[in-house]
């Protein structure tokens, strides 16, 4: 920020099917760091909540009762949408014909109303995996409801962090130097040498030239093309599918408020341009709890220094938001937050940013994951890990955690000192159990 402070340049959630994050946090002191919620929170144009939250029933059941008191969806609405989350259930997560198909394809198959898909599928694909349904792979798509919503009773739980991201990971390094390792801070890399089909040595932007055993390269996709000799992504060569890979955008925009406009901790928008609000004040509270109780009231919600209030909000797949200046985007915002947080009518905006991220995350399109290279390429010390590389997920922080984790497993495999540090998925319970048994869907 102009003024020195600083702010995320997008925030971070995780889901209670994000198994590897969640070991990853406890590793680096960071589960502490992590707030669950049971409940989600929408709201539509007229500014109309309506939430989400698991009963005490077995799955695919326990979704049941707040899905059908869902307010901004019709019955009809309802109705196809349940059949389609059936079908996901009842395949195991793997219903049939879904290969090189986009998941809007999935969906008019699966005769879902234009409702349907823009307030409930769309809602929660679009943010879970930063890219618009007719340009997703069908497969990813269904992948999140199946673990998230579908196989078990806990995995749609929202974690958000409770400090900045500079802090939720300040325990990285401290385990790694724990561990008798280096960390070199502001200190990037600009060329990769690979020679005799082998990595021999990594040049730093000032020019030093660092050399190791093996280097595990944990950078964006793009960002690792430009590193390398350019044989390496050639045809046939081992990333040549890295040059096939596309990006996706995401938008972040912070408001600071002058008064209180929020109580809900986070709210999803429907029919808005923006996605996801997070009342940061709030969710910075120490004495914040997840919502067993009643949410507080106007009055009591945490306020910043001044009286004030802090809001980020998120929109993914923000293709239309990048050639719009900031203040377009601001004014964009403020109009939709009107809609559903009145008291930001008569609220004054003290100071707001816009952080574009244009190439945030890889693009999970149709047929994507022929071009995602596993951990372990075809030069012996060196590997890749990234949300990017082949995972079994999308780009996700819990996809990010598993390649990190998949690249120190086959790093280590190669020196003669296998270790596993890969977690198991969420176990399937109720009838998703027999029916992920029965189709042979549990898959890492």
């Amino acid at each position: 920020m102009p003024d020195g402070s600083e702010v995320d340049n997008c925030q971070h959630v995780t889901l209670g099917c994000c198994t590897n994050l969640a070991d990853f946090y406890s590793r680096v002191g960071a589960s502490a760091k992590i707030r669950f919620y049971d409940r989600l929170y929408f709201a539509d144009a007229q500014g109309q909540r309506s939430t989400i939250e698991a009963a005490p029933l077995p799955p695919p059941l326990h979704m049941a009762p707040s899905f059908l008191l869902f307010r901004a969806l019709k019955l009809d609405d309802k109705r196809c949408i349940a059949n389609a989350m059936l079908a996901i259930a009842r395949s195991g997560g793997n219903p049939p014909r879904i290969e090189g198909i986009s998941m809007l394809d999935w969906l008019h198959r699966m005769k879902q109303t234009p409702a349907a898909v823009e307030r409930f599928w769309r809602v929660v694909l679009v943010s879970a995996l930063d890219e618009e349904l007719a340009r997703t792979d069908a497969r990813y798509g269904i992948e999140v409801f199946w673990k998230a919503f579908l196989g078990n009773s806990t995995g749609y739980r929202v974690g958000i962090p409770t400090v900045p991201l500079a802090d939720l990971y300040e325990g990285c390094r401290e385990a790694i130097v724990r561990q008798g390792g280096d960390v070199r801070l502001r200190c990037g890399i600009s060329k990769i040498h690979v020679a005799g089909n082998r990595f021999t040595g990594a040049v730093m932007d000032d020019g030093t030239e660092v050399h190791a055993d093996a280097c595990v390269c944990a950078v964006p996709h793009d960002v690792l093309l430009d590193m390398l000799p350019p044989e390496c992504s050639e045809t046939n060569a081992p990333l040549e599918g890295l040059r096939h890979l596309k990006t996706s955008p995401i938008t972040g925009v912070h408001l600071w408020y002058d008064r209180p406009v929020m109580t809900e901790p986070f709210l999803t928008l429907l029919d808005h341009t923006t996605q996801w609000v997070f009342n940061k004040t709030l969710l910075y509270k120490p004495d914040e709890t997840n919502h067993d109780g009643v949410r507080p009231s106007e009055v009591q919600v945490a306020t910043v220094e001044g009286g004030g209030q802090y809001l980020q909000l998120v929109i993914s797949a923000s293709y239309d938001l990048i050639p719009r200046s900031r203040q377009e985007i601001i004014e964009m915002c403020r109009r939709e937050l009107a809609d559903v947080l009145p008291l930001t009518r008569e609220a004054q905006l003290r100071k707001a940013t816009v952080i574009k991220e244009v190439n945030a995350t890889f693009s999970p399109e149709p047929g994507s994951d022929q071009w995602r290279p596993s951990q372990r390429i075809d030069l012996p010390n060196l590997y890749v890990c990234g949300d990017w590389t082949r995972t079994g997920w999308p780009a996700t922080m819990e996809g990010a955690v598993r390649s990190g984790y998949l690249a120190a497993e086959a790093l280590l495999a190669d020196r003669g000192e296998p270790r596993t540090f890969l977690q198991p998925d969420l176990p399937f319970e109720g009838l998703c159990k027999f029916w992920a048994g029965r189709n042979n869907g549990v898959r890492s």
